[in-house]
């Protein structure tokens, strides 16, 4: 059990990740990409049972459905992005300035850091500023931890992310497979961000935004505007997508 613990983690993110990158390279439907979506899932929902991190998450709080429309709902924001990409990119007035010679894994990766960076930054503000908190008290509003609420967001918020997001991408002229991998990380980094699986990732747990379980009832700090995450296994609040920039609030 000890070693699947440490395992599953990298496994999950990079088998999956690297998965997608292989089925956009050689060429295949990106239809492919919903298949995997659709295992990762289950592999999500199969680990929590094998080794939870509370038994009791394993448990529906009548939130099955709840999360499930949320899910569709951003999942499904996150897909048209992608495809309305080329027309987007096609309105900036100059020629595409993303690297052209690198290889795909390294575009996916130089593409999850320009998009964590803005989904970062558009985090850090929603703990700070009472008007973006509003939307984003959803997301710190369950009463579990399992895979699925990694995608409950309300979807005013999911937009000013995804915006703040994706604007490198649009103004560098992203490629559509790199956006359409990078994407698809995103949402396996939800899945095992928030997912109730005890998993032990090492080193990685200062590089990653999935090293410990947060609280899960928000409450206003001293200072008006600050919003936190209390409890015994906090992580900082700064955190974004895929890594997590050190940031505390």
């Amino acid at each position: 059990m000890a070693v699947f613990r440490y395992l599953y983690g990298p496994l999950y993110f990079f088998g999956f990740v690297g998965g997608a990158t292989a089925i956009v390279s050689s060429g295949s439907s990106p239809a492919w990409l919903f298949v995997l979506i659709i295992a990762a899932i289950g592999s999500s929902l199969a680990a929590e049972r094998i080794a939870p991190f509370e038994n009791q998450w394993n448990s529906s709080h009548g939130d099955g459905r709840r999360d499930i429309l949320h899910a569709l709902v951003n999942e499904g924001s996150l897909v048209a992005m992608v495809l309305l990409l080329p027309l987007i990119t096609s309105l900036v007035p100059w020629e595409s300035a993303w690297p052209k010679t690198l290889p795909l894994w390294a575009d996916v990766a130089m593409a999850i850091v320009l998009l964590d960076v803005g989904i970062t930054l558009a985090h850090f503000a929603s703990h700070r500023v009472s008007f973006l908190w509003r939307f984003h008290a959803v997301h710190h509003s369950v009463r579990r931890m399992y895979g699925f609420n990694g995608l409950l967001k309300h979807p005013v918020h999911q937009f000013i992310e995804v915006t703040a997001g994706a604007l490198p991408w649009l103004l560098l002229g992203i490629p559509l497979d790199v956006a359409a991998v990078a994407s698809f990380a995103v949402l396996i980094q939800l899945q095992l961000q928030h997912s109730n699986v005890d998993m032990r990732v090492g080193p990685l747990a200062y590089r990653s935004s999935s090293k410990a379980k947060r609280s899960l009832t928000p409450r206003p700090s001293s200072t008006a505007r600050r919003y936190s995450c209390p409890g015994r296994a906090c992580r900082s609040c700064a955190e974004g997508g895929t890594l997590e920039l050190r940031a505390r609030v």
